[in-house]
């Protein structure tokens, strides 16, 4: 099994998300750049071709994988982006509409010793019902939680997790919204109410 990778990489004002996973079922490496929870290029390597898939064992997949994750987040930091993103990829991306994740209730989630999160995934502006969200809750110390909902008419779906409250500034939320085949990433950071 391969591990991905995840990490939020700023460039002046704004934090890029760059997602690393190896696609088994298409024979893919692949490194997906996110913008405020929307795609915005990727970058993909393909060992479909037999001889290379039968001289790459995981432990090589996953070392391609880490170094291709690096290659973005550098390029990233040195404002060099457009040069590593699959261009045909990237263009394609441009033309699709995006599903996005807001945060509804980011002001305050924790109350009564649960943490409750209010989502809206909208396409475009206009509500998508039926998008199906999986959580991913992780926090110092302890294994990940893992969660899901399915938005309602309106767009709108809501989860709530016993948590301490004191736990919230060493945890954060991974919410992946999939809708028709369109998929949205968004990892949030948690702090303690001020």
């Amino acid at each position: 099994m391969i591990f991905g990778f995840n990490t939020d990489v700023k460039h002046g004002d704004t934090i890029y998300h760059v997602q690393s996973e190896a696609r088994e079922s298409e024979k893919l490496l692949q490194t997906q750049v996110f913008m405020r929870g929307r795609c915005i290029g990727k970058k993909a390597i393909s060992y479909a071709n037999s001889a290379l898939e039968a001289s790459l064992g995981d432990a090589q997949k996953e070392q391609q994988l880490r170094d291709q994750h690096r290659l973005v987040l550098e390029a990233i930091r040195e404002g060099k982006l457009d040069d590593v993103l699959d261009r045909a990829e990237t263009e394609t991306l441009a033309a699709i509409k995006q599903l996005d994740v807001q945060w509804e209730n980011a002001s305050s989630v924790h109350a009564d010793g649960n943490l409750t999160m209010r989502l809206r995934v909208a396409e475009d502006g206009t509500a998508v019902p039926s998008a199906r969200l999986t959580f991913r809750f992780a926090r110092a110390g302890a294994a990940p939680f893992y969660t899901q909902a399915v938005t309602d008419s309106t767009g709108a779906a809501e989860i709530s997790l016993q948590v301490d409250e004191a736990a919230l500034p060493d945890s954060s939320v991974m919410v992946q919204a999939n809708h028709e085949g369109r998929t949205v990433t968004r990892k949030f950071a948690l702090r303690k109410a001020e």
